[in-house]
């Protein structure tokens, strides 16, 4: 089956020039003007400089000519999804979607499996996540995602379709621990990039990951997410990767936070969305997120980092 991958930001052309060694790839961009500079420089100067783009991957601004294929990869930003699937819903009738974002719904609450079966119902769907940046994966280094997805048969079969020479995928049929694992990783990484640009030091940081493990255990279980799905790549393996590496934009936002700096509004933060997505599902939950509730609280200026810091102090004790 031939594949499509849809966003031409720095994760689908990573993914795009990753597939490219199995055969054929086409990469979908909205904008004309930067499809036909990554066809003239063989590089998407824009979202990811300095990679070249194999022969065999061809970008494209048609979407009907792209969803020709029959698995196509999502990988438009989260809070995007819902309208790129809508304003193209019969073009995607009877493929294969694979959601490649991370991240909760800010209005609905949602991820992307639920938001896929909501625009498009009855589509064969799966979800890729887990600790990838994109640079390492278009740079051809060693990677392993996981791959979640309720049809086990779908399941192995686009294991063997999207496993490439350097990106090596794990199934699971977890795929609410998974969404959420790859959604609140997001927001603890804002919370570690904070601590990290107000000075707090390496075992503040070590803490908040620790606790935003259990934060996200928490609400992932609540809905019906498996334990061991969260000690896995897509849970623990992303928490690790983005809560330390200023390659993560979520981090580097945490940082601006800290340091009381402002960041490019340009660039698109999954976390801040879903920080706040998922403090209005814990309330409606009665879960304890208080991590959650801090990251928004510096997003919104209501809280200074040592204003959050001093609260998370301050809770009660408590058995771990």
């Amino acid at each position: 089956m031939s594949v499509g991958v849809i966003g031409s930001g720095a994760f689908g052309t990573a993914l795009a020039i990753s597939l490219a060694d199995n055969g054929p790839v086409q990469l979908w961009a909205r904008s004309t003007d930067q499809v036909r500079t990554m066809e003239e420089k063989r590089e998407n100067t824009a979202r990811l400089p300095g990679v070249k783009l194999p022969q065999n991957l061809t970008a494209t601004s048609d979407f009907d000519r792209v969803a020709q294929n029959g698995t196509l990869l999502i990988a438009v930003p989260m809070q995007q999804l819902r309208n790129v699937l809508a304003a193209h819903a019969e073009a995607l009738t009877d493929r294969v979607l694979v959601a490649c974002c991370k991240g909760i719904e800010l209005n609905s609450g949602v991820g992307p499996i639920e938001v896929i079966s909501t625009v498009l119902p009855g589509t064969r769907k799966a979800l890729l996540t887990g600790p990838s940046f994109a640079h390492d994966i278009a740079r051809g280094l060693p990677t392993a995602l996981t791959l979640a997805c309720e049809d086990r048969d779908l399941a192995r079969s686009l294991q063997h379709q999207l496993t490439t020479a350097n990106l090596r995928l794990y199934r699971t049929a977890d795929v609410i621990g998974a969404e959420l694992g790859g959604a609140l990783k997001n927001v603890m990484a804002i919370a570690c990039g904070a601590v990290a640009g107000a000075g707090l030091g390496d075992s503040a940081r070590a803490a908040l990951m620790t606790r935003g493990n259990a934060e996200i255990q928490r609400m992932a279980i609540a809905l019906g997410a498996r334990p061991e799905t969260l000690a896995g790549l897509c849970g623990f393996g992303d928490l690790v990767l983005t809560c330390t590496s200023e390659q993560s934009r979520n981090y580097r936002l945490g940082l601006s936070l800290g340091q009381g700096k402002s960041f490019d509004p340009t660039i698109t933060v999954e976390g801040a969305a879903t920080a706040r997505a998922a403090a209005a599902r814990s309330r409606a939950l009665d879960l304890e997120m208080p991590i959650t509730q801090a990251v928004v609280g510096l997003l919104d200026h209501d809280l200074t980092i040592h204003d959050a810091m001093a609260q998370l102090l301050a809770r009660p004790l408590k058995e771990e």
